[in-house]
């Protein structure tokens, strides 16, 4: 199974890769319009979001565009002890810095701990998604975790090529409620 998702994982990584930069600006642009369109952006009051880093769809605008509707943003901090991830608040993107595999992170003398019931809405990042809201993350299992005890909603953003026919589904894996591509929207159902 370990191997089945890392041979994903490439696939659709490589596939990213591969996009040219205004497609990836324009597919990005058009995802994030999407979002601020749903309800549960418009109902959030307290939005849990990831620094993304290429070939992932850029977070950075959307960041801004929670704080213009005066927002709370929150990041995570990874805890590599015991593998798991606290979200931070997050006012200036000064208040990040960059940690292993060049991953941007909250400064913890700088940010606010806000506890996981708090936040009304997590955009949960992948690299490749069924339309089950099944996905396949970056290998770290922090978001599985954090999702276990999680109960707010949890939506993520793909491009079309993020989108596969299958991936292999765990006992602890947890669907998102909704994947919003450039083309459509998958309301996403347990299997």
């Amino acid at each position: 199974m370990k191997d089945e998702k890392k041979a994903i994982r490439n696939t659709v990584l490589s596939c990213l890769h591969m996009m040219d930069h205004e497609g990836h600006r324009e597919y990005s642009n058009k995802i994030a319009s999407t979002l601020y369109q749903q309800e549960e952006w418009v109902n959030a009051k307290n939005v849990g979001i990831t620094i993304s880093r290429a070939p992932e769809l850029d977070t950075k605008p959307i960041i801004e565009k929670a704080w213009k509707q005066g927002k709370i943003v929150t990041v995570p901090k990874c805890l590599p002890k015991n593998n798991e991830m606290q979200f931070r608040r997050l006012q200036s993107f000064d208040q990040l810095e960059t940690v292993y595999y060049g991953l941007s992170e909250p400064i913890v003398s700088e940010t606010q701990y806000i506890p996981q019931e708090q936040i009304d809405l997590l955009i949960v990042p992948g690299v490749a998604y069924i339309p089950q809201g099944y996905r396949v993350g970056f290998g770290g299992g922090y978001y599985d975790r954090f999702l276990a005890n999680y109960s707010g909603i949890a939506i993520s953003l793909a491009f079309r090529e993020q989108i596969v026919e299958n991936v292999p589904i765990e006992a602890h894996d947890i669907p998102v409620s909704k994947i919003i591509t450039p083309e459509r929207i998958f309301i996403c159902n347990e299997l």
